[in-house]
């Protein structure tokens, strides 16, 4: 099975930026497509970036499109998401997860392992 394990999280003021990372366990994690995905208490969990497996197709839900990035680095088994000019609505759960499959994904039943989820709060 593939483990996953979010880290980074914390208290940003508005405007501010973090760095998440996920660290994947297993031998081929360059075969896997890796995602972001976030929830706000009382929400459905949303999409938020996915990158593919050679890193060479990325897709943002349009709420964060031009401020967060998604890369990786298959050497080290590691997703990352950079969050810049962080938003209050910005505010939750990041939860970490992959694909069975090498292409990009935005629909949330293609992935099959799910980290623990790390929390981000972004105050006013």
């Amino acid at each position: 099975q593939v483990q996953l394990v979010e880290s980074g999280g914390g208290l940003v003021q508005a405007g501010g930026s973090l760095r998440l990372s996920c660290a994947a366990s297993g031998r081929t994690f360059s075969m896997y497509a890796m995602g972001w995905f976030r929830q706000a208490p009382g929400k459905e969990r949303e999409f938020v970036a996915t990158i593919s497996g050679s890193s060479s197709t990325t897709y943002y839900t349009d709420a964060v499109k031009g401020r967060f990035t998604i890369s990786r680095d298959n050497a080290k088994a590691t997703v990352y998401l950079q969050m810049n000019s962080l938003k209050p609505e910005d505010s939750a759960v990041y939860y970490c997860a992959a694909r069975a499959m090498s292409s990009a994904s935005t629909l949330y039943a293609d992935y099959l392992f799910w980290g623990q989820g790390t929390q981000v709060t972004v105050s006013s």
